[in-house]
């Protein structure tokens, strides 16, 4: 799908994502992916000037793998950098905490004419 997302594009994703799970029989993992692309999708918001991007999900012989690209060449924190929480008055830097914690992996590649794609992959047993 290719998108310019705003406040409430989350929801509407999370529907579509929770309709393809349950047509592919991953509806256990419907907890973790939705969370997932929530949060990939409001960084696409924050972070993002045009807010434009595309989202794809594969569905993979034991899970799901979902991309979402956009033309922003600023990279989230690496997971190193995860582990310094945000202080308890901070808005933000909590998503990709919460990412690490129910995928099973995640990372950010460089896009072929610049950009990046923020992907995650889940599998049978994430939590959620």
């Amino acid at each position: 799908m290719r998108l310019t997302v705003g406040a409430h594009s989350a929801w509407h994703i999370r529907r579509i994502v929770r309709s393809l799970l349950d047509d592919w029989g991953l509806t256990e993992l419907a907890g973790a992916v939705e969370l997932g692309v929530t949060e990939l999708v409001a960084n696409v918001v924050r972070h993002v000037p045009d807010r434009r991007c595309s989202l794809l999900m594969l569905r993979k012989a034991a899970g799901v793998r979902i991309e979402v690209a956009d033309g922003s060449e600023q990279l989230p924190c690496s997971p190193p950098e995860l582990l310094a929480e945000p202080g308890a008055e901070a808005e933000g830097g909590r998503g990709l905490v919460l990412l690490d914690a129910v995928v099973d992996k995640w990372g950010v590649d460089p896009g072929p004419g610049g950009g990046k794609t923020v992907w995650f992959e889940c599998r049978g047993g994430c939590d959620g």
